[in-house]
């Protein structure tokens, strides 16, 4: 295992001209998933979906992709190599994938972000996320019954918050305002995320966690995840791709569909983000970019499916992803499957 006290590394990146940002506007979403009881419509998920060739090129689009949005959890994979390029002292991969995670609040989360937290001498009383409790329900109710609260540790950005904190004590930067947008390590991870995307962010808020959160377009996140996922070995960006593919379940959680999919495709490297958010890379750069219009999570799975059948994986691979049982009586009655101009619709479904 690495020690993680050794020297920050620091590495020459590859820069790019960001564009320009992208225009905030209601975007053109269209519609996505069908909601299916019983042989009828009874709902509708509308969103945006773009599919990126290996060689970058749109394959398949649909909605509105060049809309700012923010893309919440789906952003760390590119803050994490931010907080490498940023001077990070080196972790070994089980911590790097912690550093781009939302996790579970499993065991294993807390007592690796513990551990990235010790290696420096600080505690979870120099975190700035929010406190909570653990993100997976199964976790969450043994976590009740235990009688513990909500904690800073426990909250699904934990990781990526002790690597802020981490990076700015090894740099000498201010440890109790880290997470302001203003921060040197902030507007260094934003310089980051206009690089990978290439294009300026459109505009900075602050995300569930309390940390900055950059407006860029689903095109350009789903530029970024191939980037990584493309990367040469020991680069900062590869470095993250390698970690997060070694520990699918560090980055998400046990059973999670994240983690699922990853472990199914290989090679495949993914991370979702609350509001619908999904975005997923294979190695030979094909990517995929799915944002559900109204944040249903129960639509993103599916259409991430549709998607990354779309640009060529098997789809026997993704058949346990691509369509979300619609219950009635304890009994099968239905589905929630991709439509729309992302799917052909099945013979036996209804027309609209």
């Amino acid at each position: 295992m690495t020690d993680l006290t050794t020297t920050p590394r620091h590495t020459t990146p590859r820069r790019t001209t960001p564009a320009a940002a992208p225009e905030v506007r209601e975007p053109a979403h269209v519609p996505l998933a069908h909601v299916v009881r019983g042989g009828v419509i009874e709902g509708v998920h509308h969103g945006s979906v773009v599919v990126l060739a290996a060689d970058g090129g749109v394959e398949f689009l649909a909605g509105d992709i060049e809309a700012a949005f923010y893309p919440r959890s789906a952003l760390k994979p590119l803050q994490a190599v931010g907080l490498l390029r940023a001077g990070l002292p080196p972790l070994d991969d089980e911590a790097l994938a912690l550093t781009a995670a939302s996790h579970s609040g499993e065991e294993r989360h807390l007592t690796t972000a513990r551990r990235i937290l010790d290696a420096a001498g600080l505690s979870e009383d120099d975190l700035r996320n929010v406190p909570d409790l653990p993100y997976g329900a199964e976790r969450r109710e043994e976590w009740l019954r235990l009688g513990h609260g909500r904690t800073r540790l426990a909250q699904n950005c934990s990781g990526k918050h002790a690597a802020m904190v981490l990076t700015a004590q090894a740099r000498g930067w201010p440890l109790e305002n880290y997470a302001d947008a203003g921060h040197p390590l902030q507007r260094a991870l934003a310089e980051t995320v206009e690089d990978l995307t290439g294009q300026r962010i459109a505009r900075v808020t602050v995300d569930g966690c309390g940390a900055p959160l950059y407006s860029v377009s689903l095109h350009g996140l789903t530029r970024a995840i191939a980037r990584l996922a493309t990367a040469a070995p020991g680069t900062d960006e590869g470095r993250v791709a390698h970690a997060m593919r070694a520990y699918p379940e560090m980055v998400s959680g046990t059973g999670r569909d994240v983690a699922r999919l990853m472990r199914a495709v290989p090679g495949l490297l993914a991370k979702d983000g609350f509001e619908g958010v999904q975005v997923a890379a294979l190695p030979d750069g094909r990517a995929v970019g799915v944002k559900i219009a109204d944040g249903a999570d129960r639509a993103r799975m599916p259409v991430t499916a549709a998607a990354l059948a779309r640009a060529g994986v098997d789809p026997g691979i993704l058949a346990g992803f691509a369509r979300t049982p619609v219950i009635g009586g304890g009994a099968e009655v239905g589905s929630l499957r991709a439509a729309g101009a992302l799917a052909p619709r099945a013979p036996e479904e209804p027309a609209p």
